[in-house]
């Protein structure tokens, strides 16, 4: 899994909404990225805070 989302997260839901395999599942306090993700990087493209990192 080597996207990962950061503290910065404001759990607005956007990357969930977006991730074309249902790979990112809300956590506490923040999404929480599973590995079922692809790598696509559709996440990482829509955080409107770019909260989620690649490596």
């Amino acid at each position: 899994m080597a996207y990962k989302i950061i503290d910065e997260c404001v759990a607005c839901g956007t990357c969930a909404a977006t991730c074309p395999v249902g790979a990112i599942k809300e956590g506490s306090p923040t999404y929480e990225i599973t590995d079922e993700c692809v790598e696509c990087g559709a996440c990482a493209a829509v955080c409107p805070v770019g909260a989620i990192k690649a490596p």
